[in-house]
């Protein structure tokens, strides 16, 4: 029954994602933005809220032990970045090269996205040192919390305000599809653009809300623990939309969404979401947690190497492939 609501499930993403990214290229259309604040704002934080809901409902549950909802809940806050910052890139990867070679050129907006990871790095790795704060010391530890918070709110000024100029040089939003509900003769007003952008929203909640269902029900039966189960297979369901979204828009030769649906995730998920776990979880420097700490910023200084060339190819990411292949070796051999 579990591997039926999976795939049923995954059935559900897809399609929710291409109703989803179909709507959200004629809204950013529409409002005038640039490709960079459609990709790495409204995508991103869309497609971030299924996961986002994880660590929430874990923590604050009232289900299980306190140990154990926080290890799933601090596995799932530092999952989901290291998912983007590995899988989602190597799976993109793969989906470009087929169409563009392994050598082929990937064109992203390259200052959107160099302020992207830069940004994550930065905010991830205040994350990191807060692990290393006594809890006794809590006004250091909330002071942290604040620098997050007001870091991405600083992140959305600074990203919006570029669009403009963005746009002026050709890299505004531009649709490439018709918006699906014109073909139930409705016509694209923005009222109609938001009802299709909120069905495909609901369509990937549900899709994701299944998946981790079925996933937490079939994990038992591997033996891990609910910090390996946390770090390794909630995130990789709940971050399927913006895996799924990333390689619909790669596909269509759309780099700069691409991308910046996935930098814009994770500096929304590396910023207010551990913000969250130190305010309300031990956030330690437990062993599996340093690995992914540490494999996650690995990854993502290696693409803000990358990105400052100015020349990304699929074969670059690769290396997050490789990155996320130790880190699976790692949590299972310490499981």
């Amino acid at each position: 029954m579990e591997i039926f609501i999976l795939c049923l499930s995954l059935v559900v993403i897809l399609i929710g994602a291409e109703v989803f990214t179909n709507a959200l290229e004629h809204f950013g259309e529409r409002l005038g933005l640039s490709e960079g604040v459609t990709g790495s704002v409204f995508a991103a934080i869309g497609t971030a809220l299924p996961e986002t809901m994880v660590p929430i409902f874990a923590i604050l549950s009232t289900a299980g032990s306190m140990e154990v909802r926080h290890e799933v809940g601090i596995g799932a806050i530092l999952g989901a970045p290291l998912m983007l910052s590995t899988l989602a890139f190597i799976l993109m990867a793969g989906f470009a090269a087929q169409k563009r070679g392994w050598n082929g050129a990937l064109r992203p907006e390259m200052k959107g996205l160099r302020r992207d990871l830069t940004w994550f790095n930065g905010v991830f790795a205040l994350g990191v040192i807060a692990a290393f704060v006594p809890q006794e010391m809590s006004n250091v530890r909330g002071g942290i919390c604040i620098l997050l918070v007001m870091a991405y709110g600083l992140y959305l000024f600074i990203t919006i305000r570029a669009s403009a100029s963005l746009v002026e040089d050709g890299h505004g939003t531009e649709a490439d599809h018709p918006l699906f509900l014109t073909k139930i003769g409705l016509p694209t007003h923005l009222a109609v653009i938001l009802s299709q952008l909120g069905f495909g929203f609901i369509l990937i909640m549900l899709g994701a809300k299944g998946f981790v269902y079925g996933v937490e029900h079939l994990a038992p039966m591997l033996g891990i623990s609910a910090l390996a189960l946390s770090l390794l297979v909630i995130p990789l369901a709940t971050e399927m939309p913006e895996k799924v979204n990333s390689i619909i828009w790669i596909r269509r030769g759309r780099d700069t969404l691409a991308f910046g649906n996935i930098t814009g995730a994770m500096v929304f998920q590396g910023s207010l979401l551990p913000a969250l776990g130190i305010l309300i979880t031990p956030w330690t420097p437990q062993p599996g947690v340093m690995i992914g700490m540490a494999i996650t910023l690995v990854a993502a200084t290696y693409l803000s190497f990358v990105a400052r060339s100015g020349n990304i190819t699929p074969l670059h990411l690769l290396v997050n492939g490789v990155c996320y292949v130790l880190f699976v070796v790692a949590i299972l051999v310490g499981a």
